[in-house]
């Protein structure tokens, strides 16, 4: 079976919950996979930067890796996110961290240093060459500040061979369009942009590695698996009470907001580590509002 295959439907950027000294709570994060994976989701990414990657030293990378194959056990698929804007230390990682049990390596554009797109083509073609597993890119130009363009995807998924799909959260459906009409078969495109997932599937996307899957998983994996059917109907009707929930998990920042609302679900502690912070009362106030409804 082709990533294309395995990976359709919903993916969880899960989240890392801390306990009140900043450790890993790993009890938390066992009990948040088993309910993602009891309520639908297709497959788990772990060390997303939805994971607050940025603020994980790397044992605790390698710890939260084992105990996420260990915890999940086959049940769906796991991905795992290794990304960074210093090549070299990436394909040192991709050759050295715990792979055998992941389907795929998410990585992220290079952030900060804006390279060109033939940087970012080189970039990972290196990456790829050196990956035990198949490489998904990951284009999120409003943290990196560089837009992959459509052009650079399509030439690493067409010339580079273990380059086996991309996360395309540029934003931008005119570029993912262009994407899904010139892609290899069996290149996997799904979407990054929560609130973008209902139209995208309209375009012809794969499905979508999710921040709100985290605390709405079967409502939104279920409308995930209706666009992907093309029952926009039932997609319309599952998708119109999560564009409130959409708006509060972004509106100041991501992790703040979907910690926010697994804290009031009873699951994690609301702890982020700085730069991070909590978000703000008023915004606090109307997510913990929805919750109660």
């Amino acid at each position: 079976m082709n990533i294309r295959e395995q990976l359709k439907g919903t993916g969880v950027a899960i989240v890392t919950p801390f306990n009140e000294n900043e450790t890993v709570d790993f009890e938390a994060l066992g009990k948040l996979i088993d309910f993602i994976i009891y309520n639908g989701v297709e497959y788990v990414v772990t060390l997303g930067t939805t994971g607050e990657t940025p603020t994980l030293d790397k044992q605790e990378k390698l710890d939260i890796i084992h105990f996420t194959f260990d915890k999940i056990n086959g049940r769906v698929p796991v991905v795992v996110g290794i990304g960074g804007n210093n090549t070299k230390e990436v394909i040192e990682q991709v050759q050295t961290y715990p792979l055998d049990k992941a389907v795929a390596v998410l990585s992220a554009c290079p952030y900060y240093n804006k390279p060109s797109q033939e940087g970012i083509f080189q970039h990972y073609k290196l990456i790829a060459e050196a990956s035990p597993k198949p490489i998904i890119l990951y284009n999120v130009p409003g943290r990196t500040g560089r837009n992959m363009e459509a052009g650079t995807t399509l030439r690493l998924a067409h010339e580079v061979a273990n380059i086996a799909g991309i996360k395309e959260a540029g934003n931008n459906i005119s570029q993912c369009m262009q994407v899904l009409r010139d892609r290899p078969e069996n290149f996997l495109v799904v979407s990054g942009d929560d609130d973008l997932v209902l139209p995208e599937l309209a375009c012809g996307i794969d499905g979508v590695i999710s921040v709100i899957a985290n605390c709405y998983p079967k409502q939104f994996s279920d409308m995930v698996r209706a666009g992907l059917k093309f029952d926009f109907a039932t997609a319309k009707k599952l998708n119109d009470p999560l564009l409130e929930v959409y708006n509060l998990l972004f509106t100041e920042n991501n992790p703040a907001g979907v910690k926010a609302f697994l804290h009031e679900m009873g699951f994690i502690k609301n702890i982020m580590r700085l730069p991070v912070t909590p978000l703000s009362g008023s915004v606090q106030q109307q997510v913990k509002a929805y919750c109660a409804k």
